[in-house]
């Protein structure tokens, strides 16, 4: 059983299935529209939410202070690593699927498994946290315009328990009060329809999303510089490299979907050569402009003035720093350009992250791990309608009743988990097959895997220990649903 439950599927035969009539997707895709999604991935809630908390730390964690530069550096060495990786990985096995099927391939059924299982939590579970945060900023940007959402139509029931008088206030059905997130629910809804309508049409809008929400960030640079004082960055690191550590591993959330790039891969005309631009090139350009806003926002509001914030103000970092600096004239205009950034930002990484999980889902159901209608594509749009649909459901009423409170670090330790299996099945397929022909090579193996592992390893010992409790409770559910259905129905162990 135990030499079953690691058997390794054939690339050749990944490739092969791929071509199978009914379960082929449209190839539409370019080397400029990857990297498009690939910065509509990454960059998103993590710079327009996380970047307070890390640079400030918490009761959990010591902030990292004007540090959070070489956090950002750090964070993007250890991507970097696992990016080269994905990058020979996706260009020799340009499936949907991502670091799934790449175990599959590798590391075995089991391993695949619970990999796919892990992606859950980087997608959809991140996509929940991602969904309330845009419905939060939402909610303040159309407020600028005379718009009220009523509380009780745009928060979670637990929440609203917090804020005296809501649930009395709120409607009433059977004597229990009606208290759930709409807008969460929305914009979940209206992102599933763009993807059930085809992959050009959501790349298209992906596109339009990412040139907005990098134009505001550089007018947030270009303005923010001009209120810098160097001095706010003394001392640079104030709880040392624990602080750096520690604030590397919550702005790693800001990194998280340059991987959502190897999702598309059966959808790009030429993937052998766009998916490893695609994946390297966002990474880099997110990395500078990441830097960039840390060392603006770090040199406006000192680090003692930053603690003393309350932590809903950190988590509208760019805003804060705006309404610090005191910008005369301009300033309320900057903020609410900011807030439109940031809800243009959030629907961006809800589109392309809501565009990987079906896919995950997808490859799963054509290894028969799942069920076999998952694998439908539709006959018109070419797109994997049924998992889109369903994910768009699980996200989005998971949304309407849940709260955000650590979901970031749930969403962190899965995709670490995630890349640190990457890294490790470019060092297997090496030693297994290493005539095939590989379009992409990642440099000096296994130094750059091994590299990879480490510093992925590192980031993960950052995170809190109850973060640790609640991914392998995730885990343990995982490997229950595998052996009552998944390893009964696997198509490879059927052809054994």
């Amino acid at each position: 059983m135990l030499k079953q439950l690691f058997k390794t599927k054939s690339l050749d035969a990944l490739v092969h299935e791929s071509d199978e009539p009914g379960h082929q997707l449209k190839r539409v895709l370019g080397a400029f529209d990857v990297v498009m999604l690939g910065i509509g991935a990454i960059i998103g809630a993590g710079i327009f939410a996380t970047i307070g908390t890390a640079a400030a730390g918490d009761a959990m964690r010591p902030g990292a202070g004007p540090a959070l530069m070489l956090s950002f550096v750090l964070t993007g060495i250890a991507c970097g690593f696992a990016a080269l990786c994905y990058a020979e990985f996706s260009a020799m096995v340009p499936i949907s699927g991502s670091a799934y099927t790449y175990s599959y391939g590798t590391l075995g059924e089991l391993v695949a498994w619970i990999i796919g299982w892990d992606l859950i939590i980087e997608y959809a579970v991140g996509n929940v946290a991602v969904a309330i945060s845009w419905a939060n900023y939402f909610k303040t940007f159309v407020a600028g315009f005379g718009i009220i959402i009523p509380d009780w139509m745009s928060i979670d029931y637990r929440t609203a328990e917090k804020i005296p008088g809501l649930l009395e206030h709120a409607p009433h059905a059977f004597g229990v009060p009606i208290v759930f997130n709409l807008p969460a629910f929305s914009i979940v809804a209206l992102i599933t329809v763009v993807l059930v309508l085809g992959i050009r049409e959501s790349s298209r809008l992906t596109t339009i999303m990412v040139i907005i929400k990098l134009a505001v960030l550089g007018l947030f640079i270009w303005v923010g510089f001009h209120y810098v004082k160097p001095a706010n960055w003394t001392p640079f690191a104030p709880n040392g490299w624990s602080g750096i550590q520690a604030g590397a591993a919550v702005v790693f959330f800001a990194y998280i979907g340059f991987d959502a790039v190897s999702t598309v891969a059966e959808e790009v005309k030429n993937p052998k050569r766009d998916l490893p631009i695609g994946i390297i090139g966002s990474l880099i350009v997110s990395t500078i402009i990441y830097i960039l806003v840390a060392g603006v926002f770090t040199g406006i509001i000192p680090f003692k003035a930053l603690v003393k914030t309350l932590s809903t103000s950190q988590a509208e970092p760019l805003t804060l720093a705006i309404q610090y600096a005191h910008i005369k004239n301009w300033g309320n205009f900057l903020v609410g350009i900011i807030a439109f950034g940031s809800v243009i930002a959030h629907t961006a990484v809800l589109l392309v992250f809501q565009l990987g999980q079906p896919r995950i889902f997808f490859s799963m159901a054509r290894d028969g791990l799942l069920p076999q209608s998952f694998a439908k594509v539709h006959p018109k749009y070419r797109t994997p309608y049924v998992t889109t649909i369903l994910t768009g459901l699980i996200v989005g009423i998971t949304a309407m009743f849940t709260t955000i409170d650590e979901m970031v670090d749930l969403t962190n330790i899965g995709t670490l988990f995630a890349f640190m299996l990457v890294c490790a099945g470019i060092i297997i397929l090496r030693k297994k097959e290493p005539d095939r022909p590989r379009p992409f090579r990642t440099p000096w193996v296994p130094l750059i895997p091994l590299l990879g592992i480490a510093a992925c390893l590192y980031l993960v010992l950052g995170l809190p220990w109850i973060t640790w409790i609640r991914f392998a409770g995730w885990l343990i559910i995982g490997m229950i649903v595998y052996f009552s259905y998944g390893y009964k129905r696997s198509l490879l162990r059927k052809n054994l």
